[in-house]
């Protein structure tokens, strides 16, 4: 009875984190977006998901994609995403997001978002600390 449960839970948290939720939530789709076009080196499209405050501060969607790509390898070309909580905290909302990079690392990675007149921006990604794995 234990195993059926808890392989019930198993299959519930993978169909929780399926892309076409990503579809469904309208934060989820705009990151989900975002990684596409970085996994297409399509830097114009990724541009376009970030905030005015982002752009401000990169200039130029080539300089934007420079930075991700030094700066955050596993968002340029992730193995797998994971969407993990999503909460709001004053005008924005944090999107947490579980990404196994290519060599098979987990980064957890705090998606700030807003919302401004074209819709959902992504304001800023912060690193947090990957969760261990059990022994």
């Amino acid at each position: 009875m234990i195993r059926i449960a808890f392989a019930l839970m198993f299959a519930l948290t993978l169909a929780a984190a399926t892309p076409a939720d990503a579809q469904e939530d309208p934060i989820q789709g705009v990151i989900s977006s975002q990684i596409e076009a970085f996994k297409a080196d399509d830097f114009e499209t990724a541009w376009t998901y970030a905030s005015p405050m982002i752009q401000r501060l990169f200039g130029t969607p080539d300089r934007f994609g420079m930075m991700v790509r030094q700066g955050y390898p596993m968002v340029w070309r992730p193995a797998e995403v994971t969407w993990l909580e999503q909460r709001a905290e004053g005008p924005f909302t944090n999107q947490d997001v579980l990404i196994r990079d290519a060599q098979g690392a987990f980064h957890t990675l705090r998606y700030q978002m807003i919302q401004t007149e074209n819709g959902w921006q992504i304001n800023g990604v912060e690193f947090l600390q990957a969760p261990q794995a059990a022994a």
